[in-house]
């Protein structure tokens, strides 16, 4: 019995400490190859989105990104000292060609033609327009609304024959129209035109009269109603627009017309913005 009990052999049991099983640390990496995966996902989207400038220059990054760390304060995108690009100098300026225009809203055209209501029975209550109903046309355009004042074939309607001087029997009108449309905020183009009869002189031709007329009926509207800023332009055509398409010489053609624009059409009347100075880069070709 004592020689048994000395060769039994000895059995050792080690317990592992801690958690085993799904309770490990197999876990950790799948979360982080979850979130890895998300963000590739959603760089991935915001890609999408981006200009395609912008996609360029992400994607040179990461063929080269050897380049960016040599450059330096080059910056991932063109022309740009940091990430985020540089806005021009010319903060002031806009491009019309570069704004998409979205056009008129509803509400726009319905404001628009109550204008244009409300003005037609405030002339009403005028004597001379009464007279020269036949000289005041409205039109709705996709621009805005059109106020044309037109001469007669008979008899001069609002301006003194071959001169840029109102008459004082037709000023009312334009006097009328300035105090409706001083009540909006849309800005105002007023165009001159003249026919192709005017016999005027070297030093004034049509388009002088053309533009003075214009100007003359800005100056008597600003005093009689507009806001200070309204009027953003005052144009002379001369008579290169006529109204009678198939007859220049129509005194018909002799108007001035009054553009009300949407505020969507407001940015194709803007300064173009400034580009490069095109002179400097032909003169360094030349000494290159």
């Amino acid at each position: 019995m004592a020689e048994d009990t000395e060769q039994q052999p000895i059995i050792v049991k080690r317990i592992k400490k801690g958690h085993g099983g799904h309770h490990g640390g197999a876990w950790k990496v799948a979360f982080a190859d979850f979130m890895t995966a998300m963000m590739a996902f959603f760089m991935v989207m915001w890609l999408v989105g981006q200009k395609p400038e912008v996609r360029e220059a992400v994607g040179g990054y990461f063929r080269d990104p050897g380049k960016f760390q040599r450059e330096g304060a080059a910056g991932v995108l063109k022309g740009s000292n940091s990430v985020i690009p540089r806005i021009s100098s010319d903060v002031g300026l806009k491009s019309a060609k570069t704004e998409k225009n979205q056009g008129p809203t509803d509400f726009e055209r319905i404001k628009m033609k109550s204008a244009a209501k409300k003005i037609t029975q405030e002339l009403e209550k005028q004597e001379a327009f009464h007279r020269l109903k036949n000289n005041v046309k409205m039109q709705m355009t996709s621009e805005g609304l059109r106020i044309i004042l037109n001469e007669s074939e008979d008899s001069p309607a609002f301006f003194e024959p071959g001169s840029a001087k109102l008459l004082q029997k037709s000023a009312v009108i334009l006097i009328t129209i300035a105090r409706e449309l001083g009540q909006l905020s849309n800005k105002i183009s007023i165009e001159g035109h003249t026919d192709s009869n005017f016999s005027g002189s070297r030093d004034y031709t049509n388009w002088e009269l053309s533009t003075d007329r214009a100007n003359a009926a800005r100056a008597l509207m600003e005093v009689s109603g507009l806001k200070p800023d309204q009027v953003r332009e005052v144009r002379g055509y001369a008579d290169r627009f006529p109204m009678i398409m198939n007859n220049p010489a129509d005194p018909r053609n002799r108007r001035v017309t009054l553009l009300v624009l949407y505020k969507s059409s407001e940015s194709t009347y803007d300064q173009i913005e400034v580009g490069a100075d095109l002179m400097a880069e032909i003169e360094a070709e030349a000494e290159g």
